[in-house]
């Protein structure tokens, strides 16, 4: 894809489709691994994405009865942590396969992240959990949660990531780009699980993502790295 939309941390051109050709086929991925998405997600995890999410609920920082919005919200993981809270939740996402495979009693929207059918100032908080990725640009998804959200309201955005530390890094990406293709071949659709770690690229550089997040219309941006870097988590307030 051109260096000029979402490209990689390095700014390289990388293999992967953008714009309509992407929401398209990130639309079909899902559907596609929908029935076995949650159990090769603890299989290639060893579970840690439990632990993640519960995270991301904890670090909303909001009361107990607070409206929030789980976008890409998949299979509904987001959706019972965050109802076991004692929060009003709306799940959202484009896959049809993933809506339907969700385990969740959140009432669920099929929309575009970034156009999204909900009253401006109508959420208290609004999450994401490792989707930021797929979306076909992220400035518009951010400038959309600041609508969305009142001010004094919280976001919780989680990701994916790559550790700091050398080593880790080193075999972070072994096991992410060769083992978790092969675990989800094994399990479900290995061409979807072959994606994944690449779409990593979509991401930009960390100085950059906080950035926009803070140009959207948010403050108090932080990022916390979850099980030594490989996993981050976005968090900000509505100004």
């Amino acid at each position: 894809m051109p260096p000029s939309e979402d490209s990689g941390p390095s700014g390289t051109n990388v293999d992967l489709p953008s714009g309509a050709a992407k929401a398209v086929a990130v639309r079909r991925m899902f559907d596609s691994i929908a029935p076995r998405y949650d159990l090769v997600n603890r299989i290639m995890t060893f579970r840690m994405d439990v632990a993640w999410r519960r995270r991301t609920v904890s670090m909303l920082e909001l009361p107990a009865g607070s409206i929030v919005m789980d976008v890409a919200c998949g299979t509904g993981d987001l959706c019972r942590d965050l109802s076991g809270a004692g929060h009003s939740v709306v799940g959202l996402d484009m896959s049809w396969g993933m809506l339907a495979a969700a385990r969740t009693d959140a009432p669920l929207l099929h929309a575009d992240a970034l156009k999204q059918p909900v009253g401006e100032g109508s959420l208290d908080g609004l999450t994401c959990g490792f989707a930021l990725r797929n979306f076909t640009s992220l400035e518009p998804f951010f400038f959309e949660a600041a609508r969305l959200v009142r001010s004094g309201g919280r976001i919780a955005l989680l990701e994916v990531d790559s550790p700091v530390n050398p080593l880790l890094r080193f075999g972070h990406a072994f096991y992410f780009g060769r083992v978790v293709p092969l675990v989800g071949g094994l399990f479900s659709d290995r061409d979807a699980y072959r994606y994944l770690p690449r779409s990593v690229a979509y991401l930009p550089p960390e100085e950059d993502l906080l950035s926009m997040v803070a140009a959207a219309g948010f403050g108090e941006v932080q990022k916390t790295r979850l099980s030594g870097g490989i996993a981050q988590l976005i968090t900000a307030t509505r100004s």
